[in-house]
């Protein structure tokens, strides 16, 4: 029995190694794994209109991949809301009939930069919510320079704000975006979970937002009931006297140095 046990050891050892032999290093290297630096998601409020019953909030709405969301654009266009839309190169590409409504609108559109390909601004090779972050600061700087470029080929004017993918960022990362002459918006109110909260809790949480808010939330998925909420929520803001404001018209103070 001993002998068995010791012979299919030996050939299980030879199997494993003539394995290890024939399959490149590459594919036996350990997956991406999310440890690595301290990740921040920053804040960002603006000037509050101090008038009682007058709350200014500041609606931004990424734009990530995908469809644009015509539940959310029309109730904007219709209500004649003000927003920042923060836009990617993928998006841009997919979406030119409704790239010509922002443009059509600029008293309501401000268009901000959210990356070339939506990855996490991270200069180092780490997961962020199983996305891989941009890995390096090439990486880091193409992602942010690949955005700007497409929205200047769209016809859209030269950005000054920049959100990446997963609002997560490296202290390092943040620096070297800062650096490059952008704004980095955080936000103070997540309206919709990444546009996966069912469409009640989407449209309290920003119907909830207060004097001095930024919301984010996504203009992207058509599909998703969270979309129904954040258009309902606009016209519940609306009815209560909101001031609505894009990031370009008044004073901001962000955290972790992102507008500094």
């Amino acid at each position: 029995m001993n002998r068995l046990l010791l012979g299919s050891a030996l050939l299980l050892a030879a199997a494993s190694s003539a394995l290890a032999a024939e399959v490149p290093p590459a594919v036996l290297a350990p997956p991406l794994v999310t440890a690595g630096p301290k990740l921040v998601e920053p804040h960002l409020h603006i000037a509050r209109s101090n008038v009682t019953g007058h709350a200014r909030v500041a609606l931004t709405f990424d734009a990530c991949m995908g469809e644009a969301d015509e539940r959310i654009l029309s109730t904007l266009v219709n209500e004649r809301i003000p927003a920042t839309i923060f836009v990617t190169a993928r998006w841009l590409k997919r979406n030119p009939k409704a790239v010509a409504i922002f443009l059509q609108n600029p008293d309501l559109f401000e268009l901000e930069n959210h990356g070339e390909k939506h990855i996490p601004a991270v200069d180092t090779p780490v997961l962020v919510y199983g996305i891989a972050a941009a890995g390096s600061p090439d990486a880091v700087r193409q992602e942010v320079e690949g955005g700007a470029a497409a929205m200047v080929a769209s016809g859209i004017p030269a950005p000054h704000w920049f959100r990446g993918s997963t609002a997560k960022y490296d202290l390092s990362a943040i620096g070297q975006i800062r650096a490059m002459g952008y704004r980095i918006a955080g936000y103070s109110v997540n309206g919709d979970g990444g546009s996966l909260l069912g469409a009640a809790i989407t449209e309290k949480r920003i119907s909830s937002a207060k004097d001095g808010d930024v919301v984010i939330s996504h203009i992207n998925q058509p599909t998703h009931a969270a979309g129904a909420g954040v258009a309902r929520a606009l016209v519940d803001l609306k009815a209560k006297g909101t001031e609505f404001v894009r990031l370009q018209d008044v004073a901001d103070t962000g955290d972790d140095k992102t507008t500094e």
